[in-house]
């Protein structure tokens, strides 16, 4: 067993890897175990990845304040300046402009697998950091003083806070006897990576169909994303589907106003299920990120939520840290929960009323667009909703 460290962060993705980092600036001595391989470098010119995440501007000031946002090339990274939502019709919609609230634009779509190599490579430079990659938990023992982590190898780590970042299955929520609550959206959603007949694109599109939402998220240059939610049959024989034949079936289901489709890139799907720890913490241990929370993706706030945890628990630790006192302490993670965990209900109660509005039955479906049209008109509303959306 090594000298104890202040904190060991099981799960090297992007909110493990975000904690770590905003420790380990401040000079806190920091394990970062990885049960894979550290991220691969991505060549310039790359095809972009199907897994792409919407970066609001807390998450982008959270990257910046560690020093890993200028380790994503411009070239890989897309703000949007525009908020689109609109019924299943198109009769009633919503509009939301970075410009209302006088910023240059919301954030950022990047694609994942940009976020953790830019938070690995700001990880490199610090010298109180370690990484451990390949490696797994087998026991976690919480103490009075420190918690041990056992790994799969028979190394023993000892460290006065652990963090479980090690996602919606997290091995460390396990080990700590947390239980979640559950629920299964029946539902699928398919990703589609396509080159548009138009070029760059600043708007984040979205509408609201009985079976699920459609979205368009801009990436680079003439490309986007496209996220198609359906049952699971019918996703899965859409994701069966040649090239050409997958691009006119979504030339035929989204709006012709979108743009038309050039290529279909690459494809994929996952099922939509909801998640959530009954608690976020216990003695000398912390949940952050999808650990703690899974929530209805049709909004993209997952991985925000999850920096917002990284930001949080970091400001609640360091601050024990520079005053010298125990930065697992109770009083430290109690104040990490009081403050994320209504936060985060909150999130997960606003996913859940738009899904049950827009995939309800009809009465309900009518109710959902109604609110978009008067939700148009709200200005004063409009720009609250933006605020807390933007995590500012």
């Amino acid at each position: 067993m090594d000298e104890t460290q202040d904190a060991i962060i099981i799960g090297g993705g992007m909110v493990g890897a975000a904690v770590a980092a905003a420790l380990g600036q401040v000079g806190m001595t920091v394990t970062l175990i990885e049960g894979g391989a550290p991220p691969a470098s991505i060549a310039d010119g790359e095809p972009f990845d199907l897994r792409v995440s919407s970066l609001n501007l807390a998450s982008q000031r959270l990257l910046e304040s560690v020093g890993a946002w200028p380790f994503i090339p411009e070239a890989r990274r897309c703000p949007f300046r525009h908020i689109e939502a609109s019924d299943a019709a198109e009769r009633r919609h919503i509009r939301f402009s970075a410009a209302d609230l006088g910023l240059a634009d919301f954030g950022h779509f990047v694609e994942n697998r940009m976020i953790r190599r830019a938070l690995w490579q700001r990880l490199a430079e610090l010298p109180s950091v370690t990484t451990l990659c390949d490696a797994s938990p087998t026991a976690l023992i919480r103490g009075g003083q420190h918690a041990l982590v056992e790994l799969e190898d028979g190394r023993l780590l000892a460290a006065r806070l652990v963090v479980g970042a090690d996602g919606a299955g997290s091995r460390t929520r396990e080990l700590a006897g947390i239980a979640t609550r559950d629920a299964d959206y029946r539902q699928r959603a398919l990703i589609v990576n396509v080159r548009t007949c138009r070029p760059q694109q600043d708007v984040s599109w979205q509408r609201f169909t009985p079976t699920g939402p459609q979205a368009m998220l801009p990436l680079p240059g003439p490309h986007a994303s496209l996220v198609w939610y359906d049952t699971d049959a019918a996703t899965r024989e859409r994701e069966a589907l040649d090239n050409e034949s997958l691009r006119r079936a979504v030339e035929a289901a989204f709006p012709a106003r979108l743009g038309g489709i050039d290529t279909v890139l690459g494809r994929a799907s996952f099922p939509i299920r909801r998640r959530h720890a009954e608690r976020y913490t216990r003695r000398r241990l912390a949940l952050v990120g999808d650990a703690a929370h899974v929530i209805h993706p049709l909004a993209g706030q997952g991985l925000n939520l999850g920096l917002q945890d990284a930001a949080e628990l970091a400001r609640q630790v360091t601050a024990a840290h520079a005053a010298g006192e125990d930065p697992g302490s109770r009083q430290a993670l109690a104040a990490y929960a009081r403050i994320r965990r209504p936060q985060t209900l909150a999130m997960m109660a606003a996913m859940e009323t738009f899904h049950r509005l827009f995939t309800g039955p009809a009465p309900l479906r009518q109710a959902g667009s109604a609110g978009l049209g008067v939700g148009e008109r709200l200005g004063i509303a409009k720009q609250g909703v933006m605020r807390r959306a933007l995590g500012i």
